[in-house]
């Protein structure tokens, strides 16, 4: 492509993009808000160089540059409590995080459960530092009585159906839900934790919670809610995402589900690889507090091997944020939630690569390619003709986790003060920058 004039070049990088296969140093061609093309650096290419602008050229050297990251489980909290976050700044926060893409959930208030609110987020999301997708509630008010109108909200952009926080417990409903998701073409996303078995845990039943006096939520209703749901997709032969997997015998089970060739997919969240509930005896830090809880070091140890061995498909960060005044109370009082775009990478680095349970390649293929795939959403590649969204990493810095510097308006992150390794760089949406270190 030499002697063409191109909108930005980022140069010098190590290029990764698992979805064509493709990882060694290249330069990366933006034309007209698409990826333009991959092409080793020539003299002829240089010549090009010297007609742009400064401003045009990204030198990437020593850096990993990848497809934009996508996130398919992000809280935005707007409409209903901007306090916490709203989809601006949410989306700040992604691309500080690397995220070019990100899903919001629909337990807002009110629900995204009807046409006119997945399109106020739409709105809202114009112009942000990320692109927004919607996830639509499988029922009412996500309440679990009667299916929301779902052929409306796809029709209007919703391009998966969840009502994520509470597990959709009448299986009638739950299988009606895929029969309908079925017909678009989209997965029904579902928070696996049998609602009767959890109701009043507020973390792990396991020796700690014994220990600590505080009611648990069993790894059982997991693998409870898995398997039901399991069979459900099976009958139907539709697309099921299994959100945040959590226990040991929740990933076996959709390990063997894969073999038998049902339509289930899922995600882990890094405090689920990463932290055990040992820790919530140390501080009784309320930034601890998520559904579904983190459990036994056995569990965490089985969300790692899923991650290896490719049972687990996709890493997403459950980004749920919440005001200080929120957390800043009791254990068992405390909302359930952490923030974690602006973590996520670090936390991937330092503890699956650094560690040696993945490499590179694997990781953004679970945060890029992979989710861009199950949810039918463009990027996740840097294939020609692909927007250019894309992220550049510098693979070994070291940084400490400080409230002060996150672009999030909340600060809930039970990783404050860790030192994490892996920083963004520069993430780039449709060929603009829209996060640089």
């Amino acid at each position: 492509m030499a002697g063409k004039k191109f909108d930005m070049v980022i140069r010098g990088g190590l290029v990764i993009d698992p979805a064509l296969g493709f990882g060694k140093e290249a330069c990366v061609l933006i034309k007209d808000a698409k990826i333009a093309g991959i092409e080793k650096e020539t003299a002829a290419l240089r010549r090009t160089f010297k007609t742009m602008g400064d401003n045009q050229i990204i030198d990437a050297t020593d850096k990993l540059v990848v497809p934009g990251l996508i996130d398919v489980h992000v809280h935005l909290r707007e409409p209903g409590q901007e306090g916490a976050e709203t989809i601006k700044s949410g989306c700040e926060a992604a691309a500080a995080g690397g995220f070019t893409s990100i899903c919001c959930m629909p337990n807002t208030r009110p629900r995204i459960d009807s046409q006119e609110t997945v399109k106020f987020v739409q709105d809202r999301a114009q112009n942000a530092s990320a692109r927004v997708y919607v996830a639509g509630a499988i029922t009412k008010n996500i309440a679990g009585e009667e299916l929301a109108e779902i052929g409306d909200l796809v029709k209007m952009g919703a391009i998966a159906i969840t009502d994520d926080g509470n597990y959709v417990q009448n299986p009638e409903i739950m299988r009606r839900a895929l029969q309908y998701a079925s017909m678009f073409d989209i997965p029904v996303m579902q928070h696996a934790e049998d609602a009767f078995l959890c109701e009043g845990g507020v973390m792990n039943e396991s020796a700690q919670s014994a220990r600590l006096g505080m009611k648990g939520r069993p790894a059982a209703a997991e693998e409870i809610a898995v398997l039901r749901d399991l069979a459900l997709c099976r009958i139907t032969a539709s697309r099921l995402h299994i959100q945040h997997i959590t226990s040991r015998r929740g990933v076996a089970a959709i390990r063997w589900a894969k073999r038998e060739g049902i339509k289930v997919t899922t995600e882990a969240c890094p405090h689920h690889f990463v932290l055990t509930d040992d820790e919530i005896g140390k501080e009784f830090n309320t930034n601890l507090k998520v559904n579904p809880p983190i459990r036994t070091r056995e569990d965490r140890d089985a969300v790692i091997e899923g991650l290896v061995d490719g049972t687990i498909d996709c890493i997403a960060s459950d980004h749920a944020p919440h005001s200080s005044e929120d957390k800043d109370c009791e254990f068992d009082m405390a909302p359930s939630g952490m923030i974690g775009l602006e973590t996520t990478l670090g936390l991937v680095k330092t503890f699956l690569i650094d560690k040696g349970y993945l490499g590179w390649a694997d990781a953004i293929r679970k945060m890029t390619s992979n989710p861009a795939r199950i949810f039918g959403l463009p990027g996740g590649t840097l294939a020609a003709g692909s927007p250019a969204d894309i992220t550049i990493i510098d693979p070994d810095k070291k940084w400490k986790v400080k409230a002060e510097n996150f672009r999030s308006r909340s600060q809930n992150s039970p990783f404050l003060g860790w030192t994490l390794s892996a920083k963004v760089y520069r993430s780039i949406l449709g060929g603009r920058v829209v996060y640089e270190k």
